[in-house]
């Protein structure tokens, strides 16, 4: 098939997807955050790629709510001491070098060589405001990712985990197995995370997950119990936020999506109803 029919090749395109929504942001004079890098970072390959998924254009608020919850965790975590931060498929994420962060940080990113080449090489002549290690890593290879976990446990005092925009490709029993590891080194005190309800994953599934199946990375995991998922495997949710109600309070809703906005909010199981989630964890 051509690549403009299918211009997701494989799970590594979605971060040039994600890009794209947060180099329209910064474009606004009303943005949340601003990423100044990534617009060079979606490159034109992003734009065609969200232009080929209509269903996510039309909900383009959820990609910019879940950075802006992701950055505000991100900021108060280091202000409670957070040493370290451990971004799981960091993708084309460029936080060590747009955020005020401090220059004691140690800031380590963990993806696929092909992703975090291209990446160096956009950002080649750019400074990061904190100390960044990048690691070249498939997080399915168990082995080679556990070493990793070990090694980085030995080296932060108070480690906070990122896995923003990866939890939805893998299956229930792949998420158990990497919150398991997790859970191990005693350093690794929060993780933030996304997740989708079953509702919202077969919504996903129905309206843009063709794409992401023919490049191999079709969206696999909605908990039927919500952030209660991570319970067996070490970890108690702290808080969760909700990327709608964020969406809606800074007015960024259409009129009936603020009509849904306007539900109680529940963390809880939420079953057929589309709803997600940004997520804190903490040891159990």
């Amino acid at each position: 098939m051509s690549e403009a029919a299918h211009p997701i090749r494989n799970i590594s395109d979605t971060a040039m997807w994600a890009a794209v929504y947060r180099a329209r942001e910064t474009e606004r004079a009303d943005a949340v955050f601003r990423d100044p890098f990534a617009r060079r970072l979606a490159g034109l390959r992003g734009e065609e790629i969200a232009a080929s998924m209509p269903f996510s254009e039309r909900a383009a608020w959820a990609w910019v709510m879940r950075t802006y919850l992701f950055d505000a965790f991100i900021t108060e975590q280091i202000a409670a001491g957070a040493d370290m931060v451990i971004n799981l498929a960091a993708g084309l994420d460029a936080r060590p070098y747009r955020m005020a962060l401090p220059n004691t940080l140690k800031w380590v990113e963990a993806d696929l060589g092909g992703i975090l080449d291209f990446k160096e090489g956009i950002l080649a002549r750019e400074k990061p405001v904190c100390a960044l290690e990048r690691v070249r890593l498939d997080l399915a290879d168990v082995e080679a990712r556990r070493k990793l976990f070990e090694r980085l446990g030995r080296d932060a005092r108070k480690a906070l985990i990122l896995s923003e925009g990866l939890l939805i490709y893998l299956s229930a029993d792949e998420v158990g197995a990497l919150a398991r590891d997790l859970a191990t080194p005693p350093s690794f005190q929060r993780w933030v995370a996304e997740i989708a309800s079953p509702g919202l994953l077969k919504m996903l599934q129905k309206n843009i997950g063709q794409q992401l199946s023919q490049a191999g990375a079709p969206p696999k995991f909605g908990p039927a119990e919500g952030p209660g998922f991570f319970a067996p495997f070490g970890w108690k949710v702290s808080d969760v936020r909700s990327p709608l109600k964020t969406a809606a309070r800074f007015r960024r809703l259409t009129w009936g999506m603020r009509l849904a906005a306007m539900l109680p909010e529940s963390n809880g199981k939420q079953g057929s109803r589309p709803w997600s989630g940004v997520c804190l964890f903490e040891r159990s």
